[in-house]
């Protein structure tokens, strides 16, 4: 098992569900999160100013809602909204020396609390809502505080993105992230919607075994269906199998397939009675 995770030949037809696990294994993994020089600090961050030798000078302090301010020792009110915590650093250490404070001055701000930049995560997780971006914050981090994929999610992920002031979605491949590509996880920022769409479903009916509704994985063949079906009964047959597919104008249509045949999201898979 720990060596089909590793390399993720997750057994995609029999135990999907296993792959939801695979995901909070690497979640795990993934965290704690890191605060990144990209982070920009605003109204209810708490932050830890730290002044290298100067333990007066060091405090920890929440940023005003009101006007992304602090108040700092010797230099009252200080702007850090909007700065990353590097900048704020270094915003702080001039004003130092400026003032004639401190001749040398060595500042480091680091956040302690993010409060600040939250952005929704939608559809099937366990807990949707708004989630706080915690630094450098990427697609699976906001999943594992939203709780997790639920079983019946997609095995793809819609990020959408304000790029040039206009929507743009992204599709995040969850199986390519299964098979090691880490470029799937893409960073993400206030502004940012996050929304896991359900998985796809097909039907299957007629003579197998355990007819119903099953997950659609990628790929999957009329042959596969089958199987998850259970295969046929005594009196099922595999000559003349027929799709009922929908069609783009809402309409249905019915389609012969063959076992090679790939089925498509909502196909109801009829599978007839031997003659003889």
């Amino acid at each position: 098992m720990a060596k089909c995770l590793k390399t993720g030949l997750i057994a995609k037809y029999h135990v999907p569900q296993l792959r939801w696990l695979w995901l909070l294994l690497v979640v795990v993994q993934l965290s704690p999160l890191q605060a990144a020089e990209e982070y920009r600090l605003g109204g209810g961050d708490t932050v830890t100013i730290q002044v290298y030798e100067q333990p007066d000078l060091s405090t920890v302090t929440r940023i005003s809602q009101d006007d992304g301010t602090v108040t700092y020792p010797l230099l009252g009110v200080v702007a850090l909204g909007g700065l990353t915590p590097a900048e704020a650093g270094q915003k702080i250490a001039r004003l130092l020396k400026e003032g004639g404070y401190v001749k040398f001055p060595e500042v480091t701000v680091a956040v302690k609390e993010f409060v600040s930049q939250k952005i929704p995560v939608m559809g099937q997780v366990s807990k949707p809502g708004e989630y706080v971006l915690q630094g450098e914050s990427r697609v699976v981090d906001l999943i594992a505080q939203a709780g997790g994929l639920k079983t019946d999610a997609a095995d793809t992920i819609i990020v959408v993105k304000n790029e040039n002031g206009k929507p743009v979605k992204h599709k995040i491949d969850l199986l390519r992230f299964y098979a090691g590509d880490m470029d799937q996880n893409i960073k993400v920022v206030e502004g940012d919607f996050i929304l896991v769409p359900k998985m796809d479903t097909f039907y299957i009916h007629g003579e197998v075994k355990r007819p119903g509704s099953y997950r659609l994985e990628r790929g999957m063949t009329a042959m596969q269906a089958l199987s998850v079906g259970g295969g046929l009964t005594e009196r099922g047959s595999l000559s003349g199998m027929k799709v009922t597919r929908l069609k783009a104008d809402g309409k249905t249509e019915e389609v012969k397939v063959e076992l090679t045949d790939h089925l498509k999201s909502n196909d109801v898979l009829y599978v007839k009675e031997r003659l003889f």
